[in-house]
């Protein structure tokens, strides 16, 4: 028996006066004569006092509910009425009564399935053990063993629920626990053993089994019931349907590094605890407000790593740079889908819409417990679409701002103020040590003072004093003293100015560094890997890793992971004034082509690994002076280093006009890789880039390039009129610039655009257009894909025989370039094409080529399409295990990519079971 209040317990006191507010509070709301108090309390023979003592009793638990009405405003009392004594209290607020509530709402056929397993996994959540342990008498032991069956009885109907949603993980990783507990329960075995059916587990179930007939044997001398052998019969026999399947939910965990030398904060922290402790019908919603530099994110990131395990479904993290220097605060949108990109969900299946995104994004949350971290918002029309719905979740949004428009809507306001000296004190003690804050405490009060007590200022402070243990504080505080402030905040507040900070440490770096310091400033994306630091400075990599270790050392850089780094807001604002102070503009602009340099000819090296140019590729702007690109060698490294550079590669097209060139070049380069991880919406916008800095350089083979792939990528989204009107701009500059490799590619993409649209006999004859134009340039590679698509044409418009001919020839071609991905494609279609003609031995044995070229390579779709398609064969021809096993694995892909496809393959599974 416990009574909690904001979190923290408070002492009811002897176990007799816990029972008489456990017989109360199990009938909270509803009257208890005292004749029952007694029998709850001492059983069937009372002391001849007892009730004396039990009105003792009763009179100090009356005094301890006033308690708790003053410190929480929630009424809570022990009043007298004629059938006996109530405790006036919520009955939510008695776990027992929120435990039977969320049971009834979980047992209500009337919700959905979601919703009541949400209901029964709440309930169960808040199970503290027994219940009324270290109570004796004979009725706390009825309440116990009530309300274990109760919870065994919600537990089996969770589990009956999570299976039916296709979620058999969430049973398998809760139940076994609760079956140790239980070692007896035939219920909760039959469910962990179907559940591990599901997950295909089969193995596993039938250990289980013989372990609970041999409990069962020990303990009670009998055999499991017919249920359970019924089960295991079933599963053995491979007669158990495996059920529905849902896709895996991500668990991601986007945290940044907890704050090192983080210290204080007491009190918020724990009103942070307090308020994601509520109960809430809705995510509860933290907004920490306060002045830059003021700790908000390190507060954040510091509960959050503290509080990470209350969030089992995993932790978001998005940096909205909403006070960012360069102007750019991240779009809702771009948040949205990051943080669907981190639930795995791929690219092509996010909608095109921000309130669709936000909607998926909040579908993915139901009934899940997560934490969303939401730093640097700049507005509330900034967070909103960023809000989950699910009331397992917690927001904690950081801003300079107060968001009142989210604090009316409910959010809780939290504003983190200055640190006090007695917190600053601690924060130096951590950083540098007591011996030195204790030698010299007036000269450490004096830096605390100078620093106008913001956190990030004593940071850099701390760290130039741990880097030179020999200085004294008071020789410390002097040079901060004499030291220039940020022109940004001097005029809101000199008293918390940052740039003496940061400019006494920058003023005391090796030349190089502060050169490099500056240059940072300049740097398009949100963080840097060492190689392009060494290109932006002109420097050799191996004296740039030295001057990146003193920059972050001095802690003017942050490196969040290996050879990557980055700069906090203010840091950036203060490199970039630096730059253009201390840089000319010819050296500013040398550093940008360096960099870009640097991006875009590592870019073309990597994607060289991708697969095989089909195409001649384009002749690069020379490297300039001082810039070198990556050392890409194999494949793993090209898409490692992409996958690395994305984003950064994302914002450097985005460049001034001067650097045309480079963002066209970088936009070739992507282009493929952003195809082939099926990330259709950051292709198109690089497209786009790339189509204006080609119109402004007046090349018409830049500019044809960049409609023949947003033609391709317009298709993929449906945008069929668009996709058109690129085709057509497409081949016209082809045509004008007398590129007919370009217009053989343009006709080949139209008959893909025809095809998708269902018109064969139009893309037919683009398709034959471009084997013309192909043939014409002896361009070989672009006339085995011109092949394979007239033979695929020709299929779909019956004429099989001829389809073949044509594909074999495009393999042979293939073959002979070593093209394996157009390998594939054209054993596909001959394939295809022999099953038209009904020849399913031979179809069969087209599409496992096609599958043996694919795996391994990325290219899960069509994977899936292929042992999908196989599948069909296999049932065709009555080999229903080899049906099974094809759907199954074609199921396993599609689910991963949470493809729509999937749901029709798992029809056919039911379908092959039943029948």
């Amino acid at each position: 028996m416990q009574l909690r209040v904001a979190g923290q317990p408070l002492d009811v006191g002897t176990p007799r006066r816990q029972a008489v507010l456990a017989a109360l509070a199990v009938d909270a709301g509803r009257p208890v004569p005292i004749e029952t108090l007694i029998d709850r309390v001492w059983g069937e023979n009372p002391p001849e006092e007892a009730r004396n003592v039990l009105y003792s009793h009763l009179s100090r638990i009356r005094r301890l509910l006033d308690r708790v009405t003053e410190l929480t405003g929630i009424p809570a009392a022990v009043t007298r009425k004629t059938a006996g004594y109530v405790l006036e209290i919520d009955p939510d607020v008695v776990d027992l009564h929120r435990f039977a509530h969320l049971v009834e709402q979980g047992n209500d056929h009337r919700a959905t399935d979601a919703d009541r397993a949400a209901a029964l996994s709440e309930a169960l959540r808040g199970w503290r053990g027994a219940p009324l342990a270290g109570l004796h008498g004979d009725w706390a032991e009825r309440v116990r063993t009530t309300w274990h069956r109760r919870r065994l009885d919600a537990a089996v109907s969770w589990g009956e629920l999570e299976l039916r949603l296709g979620r058999p993980g969430a049973v398998i990783g809760a139940l076994p626990e609760l079956a140790a507990e239980y070692p007896l329960s035939e219920p909760l075995e039959a469910l962990l053993m179907r559940a591990l059916h599901a997950a295909g587990r089969d193995a596993e179930a039938v250990e289980r089994y013989a372990a609970v007939r041999t409990r069962l044997a020990e303990a009670l001398g009998t055999d499991p019931g017919a249920e359970l052998r019924a089960l295991h019969g079933e599963i053995l026999r491979g007669e158990l349907p495996p059920g529905p399947r849902a896709a895996p939910a991500a668990v991601p965990a986007q945290l940044p590094p907890d704050t090192p030398g983080f210290a204080g904060r007491d009190r918020a922290l724990r009103r942070l605890g307090e308020i994601a402790g509520e109960r809430s019908s809705a995510p509860r919603i933290v907004v920490l407000s306060g002045t830059a530099g003021v700790g908000k994110t390190a507060l954040a990131l510091h509960w959050a790593h503290r509080a990470a395990g209350e969030f089992p479904d995993g932790q978001l993290y998005v940096n909205l740079r909403g006070f960012d220097p360069a102007g750019s605060p991240v779009a809702p949108a771009d948040a949205v889908r990051g943080f669907l990109e981190a639930l795995d969900v791929p690219d092509d299946r996010i909608p095109r819409t921000l309130d669709a995104q936000a909607g998926l994004y909040r579908t993915l949350l139901a009934n899940r417990h997560v934490l969303v971290v939401l730093d640097n918002a700049r507005d509330a029309g900034q967070v909103r679409p960023l809000l989950p719905g699910a009331p397992g979740c917690v927001v904690l949004v950081t801003s300079r701002d107060q968001l009142t428009g989210l604090v009316t809507e409910g959010a809780h306001p939290l504003a983190v103020d200055l640190l006090d000296t007695a917190e600053a004190r601690a924060v130096l003690r951590r950083r540098i040590g007591a011996d030195r804050v204790a030698a010299e405490p007036a000269a450490a009060d004096e830096i605390i003072a100078l620093c106008a007590h913001l956190p990030l200022a004593l940071a850099v402070v701390a760290a130039r004093a741990a880097i030179h243990p020999a200085f004294g504080l008071s020789v410390l505080a002097g040079q901060l003293r004499d030291a220039r402030g940020l022109d940004e905040f001097a005029a809101a507040d000199p008293a918390t100015d940052p740039r003496a900070v940061f400019s006494w440490s920058y003023l005391r770096l090796d030349p190089a560094a502060a050169r490099l310091f500056r240059l940072f400033g300049l740097h398009p994306g949100p963080d840097i890997g060492t190689p392009a630091a060494a290109s932006l400075a002109g420097l050799p990599r191996g004296r740039t890793r030295v001057l990146l270790a003193e920059l972050a050392n001095a802690h003017l850089i942050a490196e969040p992971a290996p050879g990557r780094y980055t700069l906090h807001d203010l840091l950036r604002a203060y490199a970039a004034e630096l730059a253009h102070e201390e840089q000319s503009p010819a050296e500013r602009n040398a550093a940008v082509h360096r960099a870009l340099g640097h991006y875009a000819h590592t870019a073309y090296l990597a994607d060289g690994f991708l697969d095989p140019r089909l195409e001649v590729p384009p002749e690069l702007t020379p490297l300039p002076e001082g810039a070198e690109p990556d050392r890409i060698t194999d494949h793993r490294r090209a898409l490692a280093w992409f996958e690395a550079e994305h984003r950064v590669l994302l914002q450097a097209v985005q460049a001034e006009v001067e650097f045309d060139a480079r963002v066209w070049e970088l936009a070739w380069s992507m282009q493929r890789f952003l195809t082939m991880r099926g990330y259709w919406n950051d292709e198109r916008d690089v497209l786009t880039a790339a189509l204006s800095a080609a119109r402004r350089l007046g090349d018409e083979r830049k500019q044809a390039f960049a409609h023949l792939h947003l033609g391709g990528t317009h298709g993929r989204f449906g945008r069929h009129t668009e996709a058109a009107d690129d085709l057509r701009a497409a081949l016209a500059l082809y045509a004008a610039s007398d590129d007919v490799v370009g217009q053989a590619y343009t006709h080949r993409q139209t008959a893909w655009l025809l095809d998708r649209q269902g018109a064969a006999t139009e893309a037919l004859a683009h398709a034959e257009q471009a084997l013309a134009l192909f043939r014409a340039a002896e361009h070989r590679a672009g006339e085995a894909t011109a092949l394979n698509a007239v033979g695929w044409f020709h299929t779909l418009l019956g004429r099989h025989t001829s389809a073949i001919e044509y594909c074999r020839q495009a393999l042979e071609l293939q073959t002979l370039l070593g093209d394996q991905t157009g390998a594939t494609q054209s054993w596909h279609s001959i394939g295809y094409a022999h099953q038209q003609l009904g020849d399913h031995a031979q179809a069969i044995a087209c599409f496992e080529k096609a599958l043996e070229l694919v795996r391994g390579k990325g290219s899960l779709t069509t994977e899936a399409r292929l042992l999908n398609e196989l599948a069909n064969l296999h049932r065709d021809l009555g080999d229903l295990a080899a049906a099974r096993a094809g759907w199954c694995q074609a199921h396993d892909i599609l689910v991963h990519l949470a493809h729509p496809d999937a749901d029709e393959v798992l029809k056919r599974l039911a379908e092959v079971h039943s029948g």
